[in-house]
């Protein structure tokens, strides 16, 4: 694991929100925890733009481009060619001296570019050397994601960079390898690299696409029109090349008889992160939260603390960042913050909910009754569906989620947004329907 130094180290902050006020028998605390990296690299930013790089040093990255080469990508044969030209604009937006490679993906995973094991380094020549290599992507085979995410792991594991990312293209089904090798293979892959996932068309599996993101800690979304590719994979790699710092950790220490109920990211999106804990000494554990530029992100943290008298406080959680080495130590990052807990009996005091923590609490419901009333809807549940995004619409009307809200309205008609009074379209455009569903996951910021 590399070391960093303070010349090319976002500064990193975290602000805890929360009321600390617990009722006489109250045992949980609620807090969100934002992080923000400034600084740094520039997420987004076009190629050839100013960044923290030495004359002479090569990026601390390496990117694999993981693209569906099974026979349905030929149908329409446009597909095929909006993949080639997003790959090729993927390979554009590369900084020099960024390691890569190409991978075609079929029921077996292949090298197109540049073979034999290796990685590519990234320049004019081997830029363009890469594009030619693109007429090698054609459609025929299967599909077996798995192996492609190994290859790309092996590939991207041969380079001595810290920031390690892929993205993956897929336009249907997992169908030439058992669920249970896609999770192995994601298992072994998780903590490696990060990597966004990205449904072209509308014959892929939802969960299979934002499961891959999820397990390793990227970005899932749909692009239903093929000629659409090229700006987003674009927009991904401008992304990819703005992450300065790897494998960055949200330390939680608590102290005696205090347990961590859950903690889930909340912003941008919603991801759980509970059950990624790994153990960091007494009373501490590890979440992993992937790669970071100049951004910033919220976190949900829950804490059951003992029993405690009126006028007694507590420290009941202490937040901090850091990098885990290779050699068992860490590299702090020099951000904390702490949560905590005081006893009242003051009702007004204790039931007061904190704006970040009310509003985030409805961001989490939010997805979740979104992929609830989907679910329900796929298997004829009119009643309960309807139910469930009625729900939906009423909390994305309340956080002001006017995207989530403009998705939800292809699939209901909405009578009463405040209420939640909803009725279901009697049809539904498929790519409207899986739209939300990968989507659902997407939050607002609190106004501040």
């Amino acid at each position: 694991m590399a070391n960093f130094s303070k010349s090319n180290v976002p500064q990193f902050s975290v602000d805890v929100y929360q009321n600390e006020y617990l009722p006489e028998n109250g045992r949980e605390v609620n807090a969100i925890v934002t992080v923000s990296a400034t600084g740094g690299g520039t997420v987004g930013s076009a190629v050839g733009a100013p960044h923290l790089y030495t004359a002479g040093q090569s990026p601390d990255a390496a990117v694999a481009i993981m693209v569906d080469c099974s026979g349905s990508m030929d149908y329409p044969p446009t597909k095929m060619r909006n993949a080639r030209d997003a790959t090729a604009a993927a390979i554009d937006t590369l900084r020099d001296g960024v390691h890569f490679a190409v991978i075609g993906g079929t029921h077996v995973a292949k090298e197109v570019y540049p073979g034999s094991g290796r990685l590519a380094v990234a320049s004019a020549a081997t830029r363009e050397q890469a594009r030619q290599s693109l007429r090698r992507l054609t459609a025929g085979g299967g599909t077996a994601i798995g192996t492609w995410l190994r290859l790309a792991d092996r590939l991207l594991s041969s380079a001595e960079v810290s920031i390690r990312h892929g993205i993956l293209l897929t336009d249907g089904r997992n169908e030439h390898e058992a669920p249970e090798d896609l999770k192995a293979a994601l298992d072994s892959c998780a903590g490696r690299f990060t990597c966004d996932a990205r449904g072209v068309g509308t014959d892929w599996e939802v969960k299979e696409v934002t499961g891959i993101a999820s397990a390793l800690l990227g970005t899932a979304d749909i692009v239903a029109d093929p000629a659409a590719l090229s700006a987003d994979f674009t927009h991904m790699m401008e992304t990819a090349m703005g992450k300065e710092v790897a494998d960055v950790s949200l330390r939680l220490w608590t102290p005696v008889g205090t347990a961590i109920k859950f903690v889930k990211q909340v912003a941008p999106t919603v991801a759980e992160l509970t059950g990624r804990r790994t153990e960091a000494g007494p009373r501490a554990g590890d979440y992993p939260t992937g790669s970071w530029g100049d951004e910033s992100r919220d976190y949900h943290v829950c804490v059951e603390v003992p029993l405690a008298g009126v006028g007694q406080e507590m420290l009941a959680a202490r937040v901090s960042l850091v990098i885990p080495q290779g050699d068992g130590s860490v590299q702090n990052l020099g951000a904390q913050g702490l949560v905590r807990a005081v006893w009242t009996d003051d009702m007004v005091a204790s039931t007061r909910i904190n704006s970040q923590v009310a509003h985030y609490t409805g961001q989490a419901e939010l997805a979740q009754v979104i992929q609830q009333g989907l679910d329900l809807r796929k298997s004829g549940d009119v009643d309960g569906a309807t139910a469930k995004l009625g729900r939906a619409v009423q909390l994305a009307n309340v956080s002001g989620n006017a995207d989530t809200a403009k998705l939800l309205a292809k699939v209901v008609d909405v009578v009463d947004a405040a209420a939640g009074t909803v009725r279901l379209k009697a049809k539904v455009e498929e790519a409207d329907e899986m739209t939300l569903e990968t989507r659902s996951t997407k939050t607002v910021r609190v106004k501040k």
